[in-house]
């Protein structure tokens, strides 16, 4: 698939801005430690809690106690937005992913997100696999994998940058 190409909203940019590769914003979320999921209650309400994401394949994976509320929020929506950055105005980038989440069951498919969860966290969070799940001490965790619909951006990747409001579109 191509790379997207970003569009920049002029409303929300300075002067000089413009709009990062599709690539630089992809090496933020495969770098990126903490996200925050946020999914939808039953009643309507947001829930919003954060968790950590493996960018894979042209998706960011997490996984969730299937008991959870984000899980049991997924059974009912499974449309999401995950966000990650710098959590500041000023400095640095912002992401939020916007898509649906998918779940991952494929033993194959999920040694290789373990795999990936090891080399990018650590030996903490090294699991097993087995019927479909990541398998850990407290139990079995369900993986799920979001293939960006749009990605928005804000920030300056660079100081001294202009700020930057960008749109990508997937699919």
């Amino acid at each position: 698939m191509p790379e997207p190409m970003g569009e920049l909203d002029r409303r929300y940019s300075g002067a000089g801005a413009t709009a990062p590769a599709w690539s630089a914003a992809e090496a933020l979320l495969r770098t990126a430690e903490l996200f925050w999921i946020s999914t939808v209650r039953p009643d309507g309400r947001p829930h919003a809690t954060p968790l950590l994401a493996v960018w894979d394949g042209g998706a960011l994976h997490f996984a969730t106690g299937a008991g959870e509320r984000k899980a049991r929020n997924l059974d009912r929506n499974p449309e999401v937005v995950l966000t990650t950055g710098a959590g500041a105005w000023d400095e640095g980038y912002n992401l939020a992913v916007e898509g649906t989440a998918v779940r991952v069951t494929e033993d194959g498919r999920l040694r290789g997100l373990a795999a990936a969860w090891a080399a990018k966290y650590g030996s903490e969070w090294r699991f097993g696999v087995g019927d479909g799940c990541f398998e850990h001490g407290p139990g079995r965790a369900t993986v799920f994998a979001v293939a960006p619909r749009v990605v928005l951006g804000f920030g300056r990747f660079a100081e001294g940058e202009p700020l930057g409001q960008t749109r990508w579109r997937f699919g």
